[in-house]
């Protein structure tokens, strides 16, 4: 093993055991900041972290290099939550969680690999400059990166390095997300003397998500409730009952066609049972389809096979900082990683897809600074 390999899987181990849900990422961006910091970037942390109701800002870091061409690699430093501290163990050449926690790769593992892809230039500027942007609070709903303002980087072109799925996809398809919270208003009354008295928030908000249609609806389409919560005891007719649910697909309309059918259907258990319901819906990231014109695309697909990887074209289900940065006018292409079952005890990555992930992003910055030299 390379001493660099070395230093970028010990990179990897460490971040990962530092805790940082979304909200508590406080501690990890002080040690990448440091990090940094000591190899000689210039860091900055903005004001995001009360819009993004995240425990730090984003930060930004820039190492400039021969040119005055820049190219910007993003990840995100939040966690989805868990319990119980992470522990890192290494087995066959693959790093998994030691507990019944997550592992933290999502998305640390590109985090370390910016890391490395710095220190290696650290005494010897890079052919361009590079701008890594480390966000908060991308797991719920990428405020950090909505948050954040792409006039501050120099950079025409990024990569979000946040996709779990094998190294060589470049995802050009991004959906639409709505997220719908509904509150139902029922009366509360004693379950065993006087029933006939209330009325059963929970009753209406099973009735309304026994009338939705949920799962994957279409090949573009997805519905789902995730979080039922209300009532205080068995003996209480439930007051109150919120239901978090959610519409996604590559056709913006047809998220608030979806998005909508969950309202109505809220209104309607809402009804059936003699309760009033709140319903607020908010879209959380827009989708994207990249354009075969886009300079990210380009460079991402030359480095790649730069690395020795072909390019593979792809669509996702999820999202990413990416769509918050397209979504606001700056041009950028999200790529795989590597990475395997993320935000579960399963959580893993390979110290080969950690050493592949530097070499395309070493692939990049060359391919970028070529392309620079011939428009010179």
């Amino acid at each position: 093993m390379s001493e660099e390999s070395s230093r970028l899987q010990e990179t990897f181990v460490r971040l990962c055991e530092i805790r940082s849900p979304t909200g508590e990422e406080r501690e990890v961006a002080a040690t990448i900041a440091a990090e940094l910091g000591a190899l000689g970037l210039e860091v900055v942390e903005d004001d995001a972290a009360e819009a993004a109701d995240a425990g730090a800002g984003n930060l930004l870091a820039r190492l400039p290099g021969r040119s005055e061409e820049w190219v910007m690699f993003c990840a995100h430093v939040d966690t989805v939550p868990h319990e119980g501290r992470i522990e890192v163990v290494r087995e066959d050449g693959v790093f998994r969680s030691r507990g019944e926690t997550i592992l933290g790769a999502d998305n640390k593992a590109a985090v370390a690999v910016f890391m490395e892809l710095v220190a290696r230039h650290a005494d010897q500027p890079p052919p361009v400059g590079i701008e890594l942007l480390l966000t908060v609070a991308e797991e719920q709903g990428l405020r950090g990166a909505r948050a954040f303002d792409v006039g501050a980087l120099r950079s025409g072109c990024g990569f979000v390095v946040d996709h779990a799925s094998p190294i060589g996809e470049v995802i050009v398809t991004s959906p639409t997300q709505q997220q719908v919270v509904a509150d139902f208003a029922g009366v509360e009354a004693h379950a065993g003397i006087r029933p006939e008295d209330g009325n059963n928030a929970i009753a209406a908000a099973a009735a309304a998500i026994s009338r939705m249609e949920l799962g994957r609806l279409d090949e573009e389409t997805t519905a789902n409730v995730g979080v039922i919560a209300g009532g205080t005891s068995s003996n209480v007719v439930p007051g109150h009952c919120r239901v978090t649910a959610e519409a996604r697909s590559l056709d913006a309309e047809r998220t608030a066609e979806v998005a909508g059918a969950l309202t109505e259907a809220c209104a309607w258990g809402a009804t059936e049972h003699g309760c009033d319901v709140d319903v607020r819906v908010e879209e959380l990231f827009r989708g994207y389809e990249v354009p075969p014109s886009s300079p990210s695309l380009a460079l991402a697909e030359a480095g790649l096979r730069r690395a020795g990887f072909e390019p593979e074209r792809a669509a996702t289900g999820g999202g990413s900082d990416a769509n918050a940065l397209i979504a606001a006018g700056f041009d950028c292409v999200l790529l795989a990683n590597g990475t395997e079952a993320n935000h579960t005890p399963d959580e893993n990555v390979s110290a080969g897809s950690l050493d592949a992930m530097l070499e395309i992003c070493e692939g990049i910055v060359a391919e970028a600074a070529e392309a620079a030299a011939g428009t010179d």
